[in-house]
């Protein structure tokens, strides 16, 4: 049985682990059916052959793809070129693949569509999230109600649907909340691993990074807290299920 690759971004050791720990929750994964890898620590191979595992999961981070190349960090900068050499092969197989927040940007810009911060960017916290009409012929999504929150925090988006995608969920603030490209590709502007409890402790990690003011920590933790966010976390236990 294949294992899923993991590949995250995030510097802080505290939230990467919590990630990892919610991406295995969410799909239902023991340990030993994941194969982590944090971009910031460890490069991936250059031989790597995506048909090696089940799928591959991109999981968030503060780095924002619409950058120009001299406001990335060495280390954003490298992550972003280490992943962005996989998309090619993910995209030519049709491999399953699902980008979480950050990995949507990467999808989107490998793919030639526009990723900035002109308009949608999301403040943290719920974002109300609907349906599209093409859900209900997808796996991932048919089935779902209509209309759920989300959990979001976000200075970038994709600013229409890239070529060849096709629109699963939307929003008012965001319009591309996910999307699919061929059959397996997968990516979400929301986190589809987060709930309530990992926005906490993400909220307390990042309440100095600029994506809320400081002092609006503890409010937009109970503002997490009153939302009822439970169909996200399908979406990706239903990916976990669809290609394990």
């Amino acid at each position: 049985m294949k294992r899923f690759l993991i590949l995250q971004l995030r510097p802080e050791t505290d939230a990467a682990d919590d990630e990892f720990a919610a991406i295995l929750d969410k799909c239902n994964l023991t340990p030993d059916r994941a194969h982590r890898v944090r971009l910031d620590c460890q490069p991936l191979p250059s031989d790597l052959d995506v048909t090696d595992y089940a799928g591959i999961i991109v999981g968030g981070g503060p780095g924002c793809v619409s950058d120009a190349p001299e406001v990335k960090s060495e280390m954003d900068a490298q992550i972003e070129a280490q992943i962005m050499a996989l998309m090619p092969q993910i995209t030519e197989r049709d491999h399953p693949f699902m980008g979480c927040c950050y990995g949507l940007g990467i999808l989107t810009h490998h793919l030639g569509g526009v990723v900035s911060k002109a308009r949608y960017g999301e403040p943290v916290g719920p974002s109300d999230c609907s349906l599209t009409a093409e859900a209900a012929d997808d796996p991932l999504t048919t089935g779902l109600p209509d209309q759920f929150q989300a959990l979001v925090g976000h200075k970038e988006a994709v600013q229409t649907l890239p070529p060849g995608c096709t629109h699963l969920i939307q929003s008012a603030p965001c319009p591309i909340q996910m999307i699919r490209y061929g059959t397996n590709v997968y990516a979400t502007q929301f986190h589809p691993e987060a709930d309530a409890q990992d926005f906490e402790r993400r909220i307390h990690i990042y309440r100095n990074h600029g994506y809320f003011p400081p002092e609006q920590a503890e409010e937009l933790v109970n503002t997490c807290h009153a939302a009822q966010v439970t169909v996200p976390g399908e979406i990706l236990r239903r990916f976990a299920k669809r290609y394990g």
